[in-house]
């Protein structure tokens, strides 16, 4: 959660977030740090049976749409019919499961690849694209 709101905080308008990992990584406890940090509004689940959640901007002014894509099991015509590209002009999109489809939303986009230890320990790795190099140094806690 902490790294979480930390990440959030950095957001604005046009981020593209991947999460990639396995189940019970950690990745929608991860949305919801984000979401957080961002200060958005609602209740943040996973939108596994809907897709796509969208979050009221907050005090940061910056909406949150959060995606699941792993029902779409890579079908980019399911994606396009959600209409992120659209989404992604006005707000921070996070999409979990999404590598290997989403990512040509936006040449900039990072990656957050999350495993979980036997310890229940959470490791993770940036992979920074595009304009998100420049960025890096990311927010950490």
């Amino acid at each position: 959660m902490a790294f979480g709101r930390s990440l959030g905080a950095s957001l604005r308008a046009g981020d593209l977030v991947l999460l990639a990992g396995p189940l019970g990584a950690g990745k929608t406890t991860l949305t919801r740090g984000i979401a957080d940090g961002l200060g958005v509004g609602g209740r943040v689940s996973s939108p596994t049976f809907v897709l796509a959640r969208v979050h009221a901007a907050g005090a940061a002014g910056v909406p949150l749409v959060h995606v699941d894509a792993y029902r779409l099991g890579g079908d980019l015509a399911q994606l396009d019919d959600l209409d992120l590209d659209t989404d992604l002009e006005r707000s921070a999109l996070v999409v979990e499961w999404g590598e290997g489809s989403a990512e040509r939303l936006s040449e900039d986009y990072l990656v957050v690849r999350m495993e979980r230890r036997d310890d229940d320990v959470r490791e993770v790795t940036l992979e920074p694209h595009g304009s998100w190099a420049s960025r890096m140094p990311l927010p950490t806690v």
